[in-house]
């Protein structure tokens, strides 16, 4: 109970969260016309646009514009230089009834925030905040729940500098709480710290638990599919149409999903399969954050093999798959699972006579059930690597101890009787160890590989 309690108060609404009141907001994207921090997979145009989706997610939010403005340097303090900083002063000020401005970069600090704040007259979100926001709204479990109260505490750090550096404008220097020798910025950092390490440990507990019914499903054999994409790319959609599985209904929205969601199927031999759904990927996702959900990627480092799901249709396709591939890499995951991984090609229903240009590249539309035979093929292939199991098809005699050891340490597909002469055929998935042990109990087992 008292753990419990504990927990209530880690859950507690962000001092972070925006207020329930709808917010109109103009996206101001620096445009870096050159140098390293140029991208050459995308354009302005297209980074402005992803900007709205992401305020478009947000309940009550409305994109009052849309402000394109070229900067050398958009790390400096006011991101733009002196002339256009101008120009979008103006800009700004003219927009009838404007309450905030995203400013399209991964993270401003809290001295920006300010003087932008101060100079605009309006709230300033970066993509971390805007992202937390869509995290925070869409956090069903404990879990995610705490994985997005992590993700604030760098934001709680950097405010509370801010409010230190006003109070000693205000009072002339820092003041001694009730004569303890503890500074108000020492005492704020400590409790930010305890709550932190909180934090962290009922995450550790969360982790622990999952760890074990990990366990438990590996005692079953169920082989582990992940599915990982870009956000929005269709990965929900996919599994409801590889299991078939009635309840879950996709979103069309960003980071719809923040929870691993595991859902059972069936490939083409009838074999079991676990399949995965993690939380999509975003380019700029700020690395605070992946950290915070490196939990629930964990999973991801225990499949069996990870399907690659992307929206083909989309005009930053390439730079999607560079930013999830990127962000697997960083996940130190085994060198089999990313060379073993099945790419798939989504969507293909949306543009005519599409053929995948990426060799061994599976083209399927997951809303209209298009290539998904070939994809469970596919994936059943890779499974039966990965794992070192065989699919067997032995004639027993039905009087002998086969039919109820084949039961006990195999998956028995079907059983096709044949009572004339008192054998059965009987079609197996096992492993390579339980193969081995077989031959050797029943040497004269006929064996026909599948």
């Amino acid at each position: 109970e008292e753990d419990e309690a504990a927990l209530e108060e880690l859950l507690a609404p962000s001092p972070l969260a925006p207020g329930p009141g709808a917010q109109r907001v103009a996206i101001v994207h620096p445009a870096v016309k050159w140098g390293p921090q140029k991208s050459p997979l995308t354009t302005a145009e297209l980074q402005i646009a992803e900007a709205a989706a992401l305020v478009d997610t947000l309940q009550n939010w409305t994109v009052v514009d849309k402000i394109i403005i070229p900067t050398k340097n958009p790390n400096k303090k006011f991101v733009f230089g002196k002339g256009n900083f101008q120009v979008l002063t103006e800009k700004i000020k003219k927009l009838p009834h404007v309450t905030a401005v995203f400013l399209n970069v991964e993270r401003i600090s809290s001295l920006t925030k300010k003087e932008l704040e101060a100079a605009w007259g309006v709230q300033i979100f970066d993509r971390y905040t805007v992202v937390l926001h869509i995290f925070r709204s869409n956090a069903r479990t404990k879990e995610a729940k705490l994985q997005v109260a992590l993700a604030e505490i760098p934001l709680l750090r950097s405010n509370l500098k801010n409010e230190v550096s006003q109070r000693d404008q205000q009072r002339g220097g820092s003041r001694y709480i009730m004569g303890s020798g503890e500074t108000f910025l020492e005492t704020q950092n400590r409790v930010l710290k305890e709550r932190e390490l909180k934090i962290r440990n009922a995450l550790e507990k969360l982790r622990r638990k999952r760890a074990l019914l990990r366990t438990q499903r590996r005692k079953c054999e169920f082989p582990m599919v992940s599915v990982m994409g870009y956000t929005n790319c269709g990965k929900t959609t996919l599994i409801k149409a590889l299991t078939g599985e009635a309840g879950l209904q996709p979103r069309d929205q960003l980071f719809a999903t923040l929870d691993i969601t595991a859902h059972a199927g069936y490939l083409p031999s009838h074999m079991a399969v676990i399949y995965v759904d993690t939380i999509g990927f975003l380019t700029d996702l700020p690395h605070n954050l992946v950290e915070s959900f490196s939990a629930t990627l964990e999973e991801v480092a225990y499949s069996d093999l990870i399907v690659h799901v992307r929206d083909i249709t989309h005009p930053e396709t390439i730079l999607q798959k560079a930013t999830v591939l990127s962000v697997l890499r960083n996940l130190n995951l085994p060198s089999h699972l990313l060379d073993s991984m099945v790419e798939v090609h989504n969507k293909v229903d949306l543009i005519e006579r599409y053929k995948p240009a990426e060799e061994n590249a599976l083209a399927v539309s997951a809303l209209h059930g298009h290539g998904l035979e070939e994809l469970k093929q596919e994936i059943e292939k890779k499974i039966l690597t990965a794992t070192g199991k065989k699919i067997l098809t032995v004639n027993i005699n039905l009087e002998g101890p086969q039919l109820s050891w084949l039961y006990k340490e195999a998956t028995v597909q079907e059983v096709e009787v044949m009572p004339e002469d008192g054998r059965a055929r009987v079609k197996v998935i096992i492993s390579s160890s339980a193969f081995g042990r077989y031959k050797s109990l029943f040497p004269n087992s006929e064996i026909c590989m599948s």
